[in-house]
This record gives structure tokens, sequence and C-alpha cells, in this order.
């Protein structure tokens, strides 16, 4: 079983730049994908972006490409989002997920994420 926790949501201005953690419990988060996705209110939740075990390996959402960052540090089990010249529609709940499949790569898909974590509340302002 895997926990993961989200933070550092907020309200910002259009333009700013906002960093998400997602703190993952578990010994063996080298071993999973990760990937974060986003949900605005009235919509269906959306593929941000993942990255790979290793981290070398990263993809995005074409909406947020050149703007948003992946990184992982598998010795303090936590995934970031870095996220630059924010715009409104970025406001969502960005929610972070974690694929254990031992064969897993990189996936956009919702299904391909065992377990998801609370989300954190992501308000940009215009």
């Amino acid at each position: 079983q895997v926990q993961l926790v989200e933070s550092g949501g907020g309200l910002v201005q259009a333009g700013d730049s906002l960093r998400l953690s997602c703190a993952a419990s578990g010994r063996t988060f080298r071993s999973y994908v990760m990937g974060w996705f986003r949900q605005a209110p009235g919509k269906e939740r959306e593929f941000t972006g993942a990255i790979s075990k290793s981290g070398y390996s990263t993809y995005y959402a074409d909406s947020v490409k050149d703007r948003f960052t992946i990184s992982r540090d598998n010795a303090k089990n936590t995934v970031y989002l870095q996220m630059n010249s924010l715009k409104p529609e970025d406001s969502a709940i960005y929610y972070c997920a974690a694929d254990d499949r031992a064969w897993s790569t990189i996936s956009s898909s919702i299904s391909s994420y065992d377990y998801w974590g609370q989300g954190t509340q992501v308000t940009v302002s215009s």
C-alpha cells in the first residue's frame, strides 16, 4: 500500500510560479512511475505530466509543456511539480499518483495509476 500526500498548493496571480510536492510512504518509491493529474470544477480529471522510475524520462500534456517540470528525489520519496507562467486555466485540484507495476512505463492514462493522493488546490487569479 502506498500513501501519497500532496502539498504546496495555494492562490497565486497569473504569471507566478508554484511548486507542488508529493511525499510517498514506503521503501520502494523508486519502483513507481509517478504522475500528476488535475481536475477543475465541472471537468474530468486530466493528465498533466509523468516521470519515469529513474527520473530520466518525463512526459507532459501539451497544455503545460514548456511551463511545468516534473522531478523526483528517490532518496526523499518525493516527486515535485514546478509550475511556471501560471494561467487562470491552470486552476484545479492537483493530484499525484503512483503506478507500481513492475513493467510500467510513463503513461498518461488514469487507469494506469493505482494510488492517489488527496489533492492540493491551485488557484490562479487573472
